[in-house]
């Protein structure tokens, strides 16, 4: 049976109706307390490192990334981090923490699979997309950064 645009019309109208309105101003206002307090708790670690090791701010950037890599992860296994993921979304997401987040929580979901093929290959499928999108976001910024010093 072929059904016309009216029919499609109608039935967006009726499940527009049913389904329930998500409340963006809340989630972001979840993902923007959440993500700034994640980069608070960095900045509080790479002041750490600047204060007791006399590192610089350049230099402090490493070690701070471990420490909240290794938080995300030790989370992560604890199953904190995927509880605070619902409540806060993309808050989580989208700091050092939510890459370290997904590609912890995919090693632990296919460790029964073993650790080549389980555990390395299916979480660095998280971490592919990643990695390239990473370098090209790079490459144009650096090519951007550079047509602009000619210019000037």
């Amino acid at each position: 049976m072929k059904q016309g645009p009216k029919a499609k019309a109608d039935y967006k109208k009726l499940t527009d109706k049913h389904v329930p309105k998500r409340p963006v101003f809340a989630n972001v206002i979840r993902a923007f307390l959440v993500g700034g307090l994640i980069c608070l708790l960095g900045q509080f670690v790479q002041k750490f490192f600047m204060t007791y090791f006399d590192f610089d701010q350049k230099t402090a950037g490493n070690p701070t990334v471990a420490v909240m890599v290794f938080l995300a992860v030790l989370l992560t296994g604890l199953g904190v981090y995927d509880r605070i993921g619902q409540w806060a979304g993309a808050g989580s997401a989208v700091p050092v923490t939510g890459f370290a987040n997904a590609m912890s929580s995919a090693a632990i979901e296919h460790k029964s699979e073993g650790l080549v093929l389980g555990v390395g290959g299916q979480m660095f499928k998280v971490a592919g997309p990643v990695i390239v999108f990473g370098v090209v976001a790079a490459f144009v910024i650096a090519v951007i950064k550079h047509l602009i010093k000619m210019v000037m």
